[in-house]
């Protein structure tokens, strides 16, 4: 048999695969999203609805270019949302990461400026599109429950870049939660997200 399951085998999804997942539960949810709650805050305190998917697009075009190996200038800021088309140009964009992160050879070796396995970085992109896109489900009045699968995908590697993205100012300090918690709660809380002060 050539074609295992990696469930059997042991081996972990490929990201390529939890990408697909993914974009197909944020792209509807970006689209849902009305031009008058594009200034509404965030749980991203940092950015109201406009700026954080500006953000997310920019993630999202940027790590295409991480997954062919080559160099990205993640500082950069664009208006993607300066044109009327920006939902249908993260729905294409999300599409494009997805065949990038599908590629042959895509998350082996190292990328990224800092030279880090490409699985992590892989990672980083899987979960900027989950836990922001929960971000953006909150800010509009909606809920969001990413797929198990992505959020089993993503525990470990969010547990060992967590030190160094707080020392970088990209997580906060890990939230406290009671014992009655989801997985995605307490992935949401390693990140410095209170899930229950912004429950649905």
């Amino acid at each position: 048999m050539t074609n295992e399951d990696p469930l059997r085998t042991g081996a972990p999804p490929r990201i390529g695969d939890l990408l697909r997942t993914a974009a197909a539960q944020a792209t509807p949810l970006v689209r849902g999203i009305a031009d008058d709650s594009l200034g509404a805050p965030t749980p991203c305190a940092e950015y109201d609805v406009r700026a954080l998917v500006n953000h997310l697009l920019g993630v999202v075009v940027h790590f295409q270019a991480l997954a062919a190996k080559q160099s990205a200038d993640l500082s950069a800021t664009t208006d993607w949302l300066a044109d009327a088309d920006w939902r249908d140009r993260f729905e294409a964009e999300t599409g494009k990461l997805v065949e990038a992160w599908s590629a042959p050879g895509a998350e082996e070796g190292t990328t990224g400026g800092m030279a880090m396995p490409a699985r992590t970085v892989g990672s980083m992109v899987l979960l900027d599109l989950t836990v922001h896109v929960w971000d953006l489900a909150r800010a509009t009045g909606r809920s969001f429950t990413p797929d198990p699968g992505v959020v089993d995908g993503l525990v470990d590697e969010v547990e060992r870049m967590a030190p160094m993205a707080r020392k970088m100012g990209v997580f906060g300090e890990a939230v406290e939660l009671p014992g009655d918690t989801t997985a995605f709660e307490r992935l949401l809380a390693t990140t410095g997200r209170d899930p229950r002060a912004w429950g649905a």
